[in-house]
């Protein structure tokens, strides 16, 4: 009897030490994460908080691309606990990126899981639900992957996001193909992160709006960016896209080789990328989509040059080709800083003969205006 309540303490005695360690260890871990931060909070106005704890900081700005209104950024402001806080809004229904500048150090949000690439550096990312053509809904859902390729023009492993939808896994028959590309700074993450372009896809789909379609996005950039077009015929992300990409994914995935299936667009940079893809090629692709962009340099680059009309004149006013073009179709804010390429770029087309649609839209150079032009393109591909 006296051995088994000797026992009985020694496990009374372990339960206790048990106890008081991790009262002590909690309390320790409370003291060192500091108040509970959520961000960014939405609420169903469409405000928008967003926080950062950092005591200790001086100065503390919301910075970001496309938020209305955010212009140079937001101040925020310190409560007693260290929390930095600012409210936007009501903010317009979509995906936004921001990081905070904390004593002019640029960070993403430690509390927000949710981030979107670009080609030199990640940001934060907030959705705000209230848009039918790009909220995640109970539609089938398709499927996004990161594929790794191999580039021989580049001698270098890529990267490339591909969308295939709904049912693609299970099925058998075969898929037309578009290929998407991103504007400067971004990378192929872009498109389907901040873009929204699988969800808007799954959206147009379920609503017998669109074609079940893959779509290529692949990484337009070949290094750092830097400003200057290259010409065509040496831009390296071309080759790429030329001998390496398009090739891949005609051989990995089940979609049609012909003309009438294959489409190409792309926003910015993207679009000039298009333009200098699709032209030179233009056998090969049916419908072409330029969003916010044109033709960069219509000039001569040097004296001696030919113009970007003249390099393709052949190309421009071959009747035949034209003929198999069933959609040339570009769209570009009023207050973005490429309308006037835009413009120019049109004209040019129009005096050779092409039927160029043409629309300009309110708004400046952001992903509000691309998202929409995405969900108005896709719904006219492969009718």
């Amino acid at each position: 009897m006296n051995n088994r309540k000797i026992i009985v303490s020694k496990a009374a005695f372990l339960v206790l030490l048990v106890f008081l360690l991790n009262s002590i260890t909690m309390a320790q871990f409370g003291r060192s994460a500091g108040p509970r931060v959520v961000s960014p909070e939405v609420s169903s106005d469409g405000k928008v908080t967003f926080r950062i704890l950092a005591p200790k900081a001086e100065e503390v700005k919301l910075t970001g691309s496309d938020i209305p209104g955010l212009g140079q950024g937001a101040d925020m402001t310190k409560n007693d606990e260290g929390v930095w806080e600012v409210t936007l809004g009501p903010i317009e229904s979509g995906a936004y990126r921001y990081n905070f500048n904390v004593d002019s150090v640029s960070v993403i949000d430690p509390r927000n899981p949710a981030t979107s690439e670009s080609n030199m550096n990640t940001w934060s990312l907030v959705y705000v639900p209230g848009s039918d053509f790009m909220d995640t809904r109970e539609v089938p859902h398709g499927a996004v992957a990161e594929v790794t390729y191999y580039s021989n023009s580049l001698k270098r492993f890529r990267r490339m996001h591909v969308y295939t939808p709904a049912g693609y896994e299970s099925g058998k028959g075969q898929y037309p193909v578009f290929y998407l590309l991103h504007g400067a700074f971004d990378c192929d993450d872009s498109w389907t992160s901040v873009g929204r372009a699988g969800f808007i896809l799954d959206n147009l789909i379920a609503a017998g709006k669109a074609k079940p379609m893959v779509v290529v996005m692949p990484a337009g950039h070949t290094g750092a960016f830097s400003f200057g077009q290259p010409r065509s015929n040496v831009d390296p992300f071309i080759q790429d896209f030329q001998n390496d990409i398009r090739p891949y994914i005609e051989k990995n995935y089940r979609v049609y080789t012909d003309r009438s299936h294959r489409a190409i667009a792309g926003l910015s940079m993207g679009g000039g990328h298009t333009i200098n893809i699709a032209i030179p090629n233009l056998g090969d692709y049916a419908y072409i989509g330029v969003f916010s962009s044109g033709i960069f340099s219509l000039g001569r680059q040097q004296s001696d040059d030919p113009t970007w009309e003249e390099q393709n004149k052949e190309k421009l006013d071959d009747s035949e080709l034209k003929k198999g073009l069933k959609l040339f179709w570009f769209a570009t804010g009023k207050e973005d800083f490429l309308v006037r390429t835009s413009q120019a770029t049109v004209e040019l087309f129009k005096k050779h003969g092409f039927g160029v649609v043409y629309k300009e839209t309110e708004g400046a150079h952001t992903w509000i205006n691309w998202r929409n032009y995405l969900n108005e393109f896709a719904p006219q591909l492969f009718q």
